[in-house]
């Protein structure tokens, strides 16, 4: 079977369009936070796995920073523990972290590196554990009552933030041509376990890496205007605006802070991209238009 000559002016298209941005990363190292309807759809996991294989063999260093809340929702289910959230966040006391560092650590890490192999990658799973990666603290959630006369501190468990992150390993196995596959769990100073929100970790450890990109999948187009039609291109002026006025509320607010706070960080350049399209990262790469938003300083 031959190409029409149409098809193949397109595929010409397509490859030649690729090439300064592939001559413009090359050498540098770009974060992916993995989650959403990518990770549970499976045409757009294993797409995911070549867009990340493919990213390699053409000289960029990609780490992945995965989440996997539904997955230990599911597990929490089976078991017959019921999931508690406060502010969104879940509940974690010792024996549901138990079940979040056998599903993070174990059941979705392994996952991801599998499918990575399969692709012909080299991938390798961490935790942030490993080496002492990801050092921890308590996250706190105070909340302000009428009848309190000061603030109450909640205390949900073993959830953390990020206290500091040492990327040495992570350079290692870059720098050994391994594709690092991070779980988001943290280690405290009284060495408990605690689990972290992955775009926060995504956005640290760009940070930390130096990386040329923080890349956020997700199951929205991108940041979305108040006639939901996608802002491709924001600074930091902008996107306070945008917070100010309502337009960026919710579940959104997280994830806009976390990019905003890489690119004052020192990241070159945060996206936050439709992970229900396949092979997003390579159009938001490769391609003139992308297929999300671009935030940059």
């Amino acid at each position: 079977m031959t190409l029409s000559s149409t098809s193949a002016m397109n595929i010409a298209h397509v490859l030649t369009e690729a090439l300064p941005y592939i001559q413009r990363f090359r050498g540098k190292t770009i974060v992916i936070k993995y989650g959403g309807n990518a990770m549970v759809d499976d045409a757009l996991k294993n797409g995911f796995a070549r867009d990340i294989v493919l990213m390699k063999l053409v000289g960029i260093n990609p780490v992945v920073v995965h989440g996997g809340g539904p997955q230990i929702g599911k597990l929490l289910q089976r078991l017959g523990k019921q999931s508690e959230f406060i502010d969104g966040m879940r509940v974690t006391d010792s024996e549901t972290m138990d079940v979040v560092e056998m599903v993070l650590g174990g059941l979705v890490n392994k996952e991801i590196v599998n499918l990575i192999n399969r692709q012909g990658g080299s991938a390798v799973g961490l935790t942030g554990k490993d080496g002492g990666m990801i050092r921890a603290t308590q996250l706190t959630i105070t909340r302000a009552m009428p009848e309190l006369e000061v603030p109450e501190i909640v205390d949900i468990g073993h959830v953390g933030e990020v206290a500091s992150i040492d990327a040495s390993l992570i350079n290692m196995l870059v720098g050994g041509d391994f594709i690092p596959v991070v779980a988001p769990i943290g280690v405290g100073e009284d060495g408990r376990s605690y689990n972290i929100n992955a775009d926060l970790v995504a956005g640290k450890l760009a940070e930390v890496l130096k990386a040329e990109k923080l890349i956020l999948l997700t199951n929205i187009p991108g940041v979305l205007d108040k006639q939901n039609n996608v802002l491709t291109n924001l600074d930091a002026r902008q996107v306070d605006a945008l917070i100010a006025d309502g337009t960026l509320y919710g579940g959104m607010l997280p994830k806009i802070r976390c990019a905003l706070e890489a690119v004052q960080g020192g990241v070159n350049a945060a996206h936050i991209i439709d992970g229900r399209v396949e092979h997003a990262v390579l159009l938001e790469l490769f391609t003139d238009e992308g297929v999300g938003t671009l935030i940059r300083r």
